[in-house]
């Protein structure tokens, strides 16, 4: 996440916003405006730069694809001091689009965006923390000279508040998060608020830091753990319960990575609890399944990607090679043909037939352990 902009999630700082019981859905002890508070404080006034983050969680290891290198380099110093982003939130096929990052912070994501929706595109940032917003606001000329055009905006507000914003339902092809949504007390209004403002065929494509097991109720309470994206993430189960429940019935894991807490109290306070950045992306269709079903079809990828000549990573268990007839399940098959992918792929079949659930799918921990390979499998469809 660019800055921990707003808190907002269902379960304040807690990894409990799931919705299969009780305990998933309740509000925690903590009030949103205190989580609010505290978040706003941390991150407008106990950090400086990045430097002074105490874990890897809120801070992107992972490297940055050669391509974007040179739009990185055109981003002001200052902003990209104040970058605490977990992940790259940067799907193809971005011209044109209109997209709204959460929890923008000092502005990175929404620079690097802007320059690959190009003139005809825009993007909205919104964060809740001023100091964060005035040194993205501060160098929007900055940017736009080095850009030649000015298509960016950013608003003051919570994440979990998307309604109260002069933002139209409906009116984002994409909305992107970077390591914000753990750091809110509401997960499930921050869910519901990007689903009224998706698109049909729009998706949430976003990095966050989640899990392997509920954070106990203590931690949640831990203001340098909740600041350093630990102790508000979500037990991964409850987050997909969250996402089902807000209407995004097929999450789709992108990548993701173990964190290590190198820091020695807090790898003592945390204990056996293991956590993951992971990117995910979810699709604003109304006709997806809560089980990836078998209908007999199949996709063509037609290698027309720029970005992806030889084989597009859908996602984590999809790795699409160009040309090659590649069976799915229905939800994939109407991902593809509903949203801005689907000039670029050839569809067989209908949903005239069911042969049941697709083989592959299953309910395990989905993220990789340290020594685990990394690369997506062909073939499977969930």
């Amino acid at each position: 996440m660019a800055s921990p902009t707003h808190t907002s999630s269902a379960d304040a700082p807690s990894t409990d916003t799931s919705c299969c019981s009780p305990a998933a859905t309740s509000t925690p002890d903590t009030s949103t405006t205190d989580v609010s508070r505290g978040v706003q404080e941390y991150y407008g006034a106990t950090l400086s730069s990045s430097a002074d983050l105490r874990t890897d969680a809120c801070c992107d290891a992972s490297s940055v694809p050669q391509a974007l290198r040179p739009l990185l380099a055109r981003i002001h110093p200052e902003v990209l001091s104040r970058y605490y982003g977990c992940g790259l939130v940067v799907p193809p096929l971005l011209e044109g689009l209109r997209v709204l990052d959460l929890g923008c912070g000092s502005g990175r994501d929404v620079y690097l965006l802007a320059q690959l929706v190009g003139a005809s595109g825009a993007v909205v940032g919104v964060d809740m923390t001023p100091e964060q917003l005035a040194v993205a606001r501060r160098h929007q000329q900055h940017h736009a000279e080095q850009f030649g055009f000015a298509n960016v905006e950013f608003l003051e507000g919570r994440i979990e508040q998307l309604d109260q914003l002069p933002l139209e339902p409906g009116s984002f092809d994409l909305v992107i998060s970077n390591c914000v949504v753990n750091l809110s007390a509401d997960k499930l209004a921050v869910l519901n608020g990007v689903r009224r403002l998706l698109k049909s065929g729009g998706e949430f494509f976003f990095a966050d830091v989640y899990a392997d097991r509920r954070v106990p109720e203590a931690l949640r309470h831990d203001p340098v753990l909740y600041g350093e994206c630990l102790s508000g993430a979500l037990y991964w189960n409850d987050f997909l319960r969250l996402a089902r429940q807000a209407g995004f019935a097929d999450p789709r894991l992108v990548s993701d990575r173990p964190l290590e807490i190198t820091d020695p109290e807090l790898a003592a306070r945390t204990g056996a609890i293991r956590f993951f950045s992971a990117t995910y992306r979810l699709f604003h269709l109304p006709e997806l399944e809560d089980a990836c079903e078998d209908h007999g079809q199949a996709v063509i990828y037609r290698g027309t990607i720029a970005e992806h000549p030889h084989a597009l990573p859908f996602d984590k268990h999809h790795w699409i090679e160009a040309g090659k007839v590649f069976p799915v399940c229905g939800n994939t098959f109407r991902m593809l043909e509903g949203s801005r992918l689907a000039p670029h792929f050839s569809f067989i079949g209908d949903f005239s037939r069911h042969y049941g659930l697709f083989e592959g799918c299953g309910t395990a921990l989905p993220f990789d352990g340290p020594a685990a390979a990394t690369s997506a499998t062909s073939g499977a469809c969930c």
